[in-house]
């Protein structure tokens, strides 16, 4: 499959599509949870930042999908878009189970450049959901989070490696496509985009969000020192990698994956004293 071809757009297209998963957050059971469970669930600093978040991705991603000409790309990220909403009406479901006060929610306004935010949205899941993957998985295993709730919550996690995939393979096939003039241009917005990522990112670890300011960092990602608590940086950054590479590896090889952040781990991996 060369990619770049109509062959690999069908490809993504149909992966988001047909990996579906139709659960619907008003029948979630949320299991019963014991005092101290519940105390380290509802102390975490995270929740208004994590239903925001959610918030402002899925107007992002459907305002996007409405400039659409192409009926199955639309359809694909219209999808995305749906799903983004259904975490965040997750997330609202899971504060309200467990007694969790939010600060009142802020207007989500539709983007003024639609290519930008869903942009914007797709390289920043990218970043976050890396580290959400081994971070969910160390609260597993430290027993942080109790098992039940963990089933609970896999689907939300495994739909940010289904709309990551998406993402990647549609941003390559979307510059392939491109006449070569429209090329340094893209380049120079992605440019843009990850150096704003990377400032919104210094931003959360200074604890700019300290008093309350969300910011559009996934809720795990944010709160590594806590969650991941018994496994130390490197120890942590080499079990994102595995987890990242498990989630992806149900999905047909030919279809690109995400590299910026496993590259960058492994390189990190190499100068962090065992």
């Amino acid at each position: 499959m060369r990619i770049g071809s109509e062959d690999h757009k069908q490809m993504f297209c149909r992966m988001l599509l047909e990996t579906h998963n139709p659960y619907k957050p008003a029948v979630i059971n949320w299991p019963p949870l014991a005092p101290d469970a519940l105390k380290r669930l509802t102390s975490l600093p995270i929740w208004d930042i994590a239903v925001q978040t959610e918030g402002r991705a899925s107007i992002r991603v459907a305002t996007y999908a409405a400039t659409l000409q192409d009926p199955l790309l639309r359809e694909a990220i219209e999808m995305d878009a749906a799903e983004e909403a259904r975490h965040k009406h997750v997330l609202s479901r899971l504060v309200a189970a467990y007694g969790i006060e939010l600060a009142p929610e802020p207007e989500y306004p539709a983007p003024r450049d639609p290519e930008w935010a869903w942009m914007f949205t797709g390289y920043s899941e990218c970043i976050d959901s890396f580290f959400a993957f081994g971070l969910f998985r160390s609260a597993q295993q430290s027993g942080y989070f109790p098992e039940a709730l963990v089933e609970t919550f896999e689907p939300v996690i495994q739909e940010e490696a289904r709309h990551i995939l998406f993402f990647i393979n549609w941003v390559t096939w979307y510059r392939r496509t491109m006449p070569w003039w429209r090329r340094p241009w893209h380049s120079l917005r992605v440019a843009a985009i990850w150096a704003k990522l990377v400032w919104d990112r210094i931003a959360i670890a200074k604890g700019i969000d300290a008093d309350g300011v969300a910011h559009d960092s996934n809720f795990l990602a944010a709160n590594s020192a806590t969650i991941g608590d018994g496994l130390n940086a490197r120890q942590l950054l080499a079990l994102c990698v595995v987890e990242n590479e498990q989630r992806m590896s149900g999905y047909d090889a030919r279809l690109l994956r995400p590299l910026m952040m496993p590259r960058l781990a492994r390189l990190a991996l190499r100068f962090m004293k065992k």
